[in-house]
């Protein structure tokens, strides 16, 4: 038999609309077992009426259809089972149930005294339109490619598209410490081409060094990059992991804008049964773990996003969330200038267009693709 229990809580609560696919005879059995599944894993009949029960099981708000077999099912938990941190945040938002079928978190909603342990963004959406001095247009951003180049030719790159005066020049996610562009050489490489190319221009281009080191290195190898003169860190959550993100946001010593890079996350996204929204993973968590960029395929590229879900992340990078900066959505993957129009459409000025490839195309500088595609921008923007 489990004691009686008596515990001291604030009655402050988290909430998290899940979408869960059954039938409808089995949505009430089905929420309740996530209560009991992301808080106490043990049989609920076994717990005795008391503040385990009140306070520690989760706490079903509300079910709405959506159709004959799906549901929104509101839950909420104590804000005290995630012990203020990021990674029991999240294990208890979608831990043993993600391995279930047929559930999918559609968004969180967190009161302030909760997201008052979370410094999230260090710059966010005006801090980097402060830091690179471009007030109301939109924010432009490249990727050093292809993977295989030595650091000298990245770094003659980096140089080309700083003197399109684009605001950040970022390592491609793939690039990492290969010996034909070894990590220390060609963020010291590039750092230098960037810098050459500001003082040509008048500008403030800033290199982004991508950061997918071993864990023991990964915060020795930011701290180095800084000491360089890099302008940024490119990290990957899904492979780096979320709480490392934030702890490279936190470090003071770092200091640095921390861009947010998709890879490794696509299947959490791309099953509208199962995983997490659009809305919650580029937008919310991004935020609450400390990026100031979230980076996400583009509608109409290489990837399969549509505009609707591209809306959804805008949303969940901009939403209130008390003290957490609204960050910068940053589409990418295969723009291209023919799809300017669309885009700005889409997006209006408070983006973070991310092209690549295509300014490399044609018989002319990159360079002066790069001005001419934020030409094309700009001119759209005051139809």
């Amino acid at each position: 038999m489990i004691p009686h229990v008596k515990l001291d809580m604030s009655g402050d609560r988290f909430q998290v609309t899940y979408r869960l696919r059954c039938v409808a005879e089995d949505v009430k059995q089905f929420a309740q077992h996530i209560c009991a599944e992301q808080t106490i894993e043990f049989p609920a009949e076994l717990i005795g009426d008391d503040d385990i029960r009140d306070h520690v099981m989760g706490q079903v708000v509300d079910i709405s259809p959506l159709d004959e077999q799906s549901w929104l099912v509101v839950i909420s938990y104590a804000v005290e089972i995630t012990g203020f941190s990021l990674t029991q945040t999240m294990n208890v938002i979608f831990g043993n149930v993600s391995l279930l079928p047929g559930v999918r978190v559609d968004r969180l909603d967190f009161p302030d005294a909760f997201l008052a342990h979370f410094k999230g963004p260090r710059f966010g959406l005006q801090g980097l339109r402060d830091l690179v001095g471009e007030p109301d247009q939109p924010l432009y951003c490249s990727a050093l490619k292809p993977m295989g180049l030595s650091a000298d030719q990245l770094a003659t790159q980096a140089y080309e598209l700083a003197l399109g005066e684009f605001h950040f020049i970022k390592d491609d996610h793939g690039l990492a410490n290969q010996p034909f562009a070894p990590f220390r050489e060609r963020v010291q490489r590039c750092v230098e081409q960037v810098a050459r190319a500001n003082q040509k221009t008048g500008g403030n281009s800033r290199y982004v060094v991508s950061l997918n080191s071993p864990a023991e290195h990964i915060v020795e190898d930011a701290i180095w990059a800084k000491e360089q003169g890099v302008g940024g860190l490119l990290v990957p959550p899904g492979i780096v992991g979320f709480d490392m993100m934030r702890r490279l946001a936190d470090e003071d010593e770092i200091g640095l804008p921390i861009l947010c890079h998709p890879a490794h996350m696509g299947s959490y996204v791309t099953s509208p049964e199962n995983g997490l929204s659009f809305y919650t993973l580029f937008g919310q968590l991004a935020r609450l773990a400390g990026a100031d960029v979230s980076i996400y395929p583009n509608f109409g590229g290489r990837f399969s996003f549509t505009v609707d879900q591209c809306m959804e992340i805008v949303a969940g990078c901009s939403d209130t969330m008390a003290n957490i900066k609204a960050i910068v959505p940053s589409p990418g993957g295969g723009m291209n200038f023919s799809n300017v129009p669309a885009m700005v459409e889409a997006y209006g000025r408070d983006v973070m267009f991310l092209i690549g490839g295509a300014l490399h195309k044609g018989d002319v500088a990159v360079s002066k693709n790069c001005h001419t595609f934020k030409k094309l921008v700009a001119e759209k923007l005051t139809m």
